[in-house]
């Protein structure tokens, strides 16, 4: 990764954290009687401070630093919450609403992603077109290709991600040449896909093997290149540097 976006990606992790120190340092801290008499004060700082900097390095942030990754590795083009106009057949279409609806109610023959594809495919086309706007995450281009992803918390409701993976399917359906992804920026339960243990969204994807479904490393290794998760960790570990520090005076 080249140092102008070495040095936009560490702005930003920068900002999340100056971001929480000024919401902690400026407002009033709630009134919690019990926490007060039962806790610690600097257990009641530190888990303030971290409920605060968890949301701001929430949406906005994953989506910003992605961009910039996805312009390091080559990308052409890049844009947050790109909104697409696609054509599709209206009997694709309600094959997709049908899917989503029988993953809702544990009625579906098919969840991994090949085989909802090809589900999809064997319905036949009645010829008529629909309009569908759909709105991405992120999008680039890269070697001619459009490429769009859903970019979700990483503990996502089954709502969020059923709506990703139909947005997905209309995407991939209506133009066989773009790449669709569902992404999450981390695993929370350990460095390697199987151990992706959260359930409410799991019978919407099979989040251990579906090639859409980007979690942590790969995730990030998608968007911009072999190891930029290693080379995020240490862009976010140098910044730690100089934000531990300034945390720990303020504190003082």
């Amino acid at each position: 990764m080249d140092k102008h976006y070495h040095e936009l990606i560490a702005k930003e992790f920068k900002n999340c954290v100056e971001g929480t120190i000024t919401r902690i340092f400026s407002n009033e801290q709630t009134y919690r009687p019990f926490h007060t008499a039962l806790l610690s004060e600097d257990v009641i700082f530190w888990s303030g401070f971290e409920r605060s900097f968890s949301t701001s390095f929430g949406q906005r942030v994953i989506e910003e630093i992605a961009k910039l990754v996805a312009l390091s590795n080559g990308a052409s083009d890049a844009n947050r919450q790109k909104v697409t106009f696609i054509d599709i057949d209206t009997a694709y279409n309600d094959a997709i609403s049908k899917h989503i609806q029988c993953l809702r109610d544990n009625t579906a023959t098919a969840r991994d992603w090949a085989s909802t594809i090809k589900e999809i495919k064997s319905v036949k086309p009645s010829g008529k077109m629909r309009q569908l706007r759909i709105i991405s995450d992120l999008w680039w281009k890269k070697d001619g290709i459009d490429n769009y992803i859903s970019l979700k918390t990483v503990k996502p409701n089954i709502d969020q991600t059923a709506v990703a993976k139909e947005d997905c399917l209309h995407l991939t359906i209506s133009n066989p040449n773009c790449k669709a992804y569902f992404g999450l920026p981390y695993n929370p339960y350990g460095e390697n896909k199987a151990d992706y243990a959260f359930n409410p969204p799991m019978g919407i994807f099979d989040f251990h093997s579906d090639p859409v479904v980007l979690i942590g490393k790969e995730m990030w290794d998608t968007i911009g290149g072999k190891n930029c998760y290693e080379e995020l960790l240490d862009i976010a570990k140098e910044v730690g540097v100089e934000t531990k520090s300034r945390i720990e005076n303020l504190r003082k």
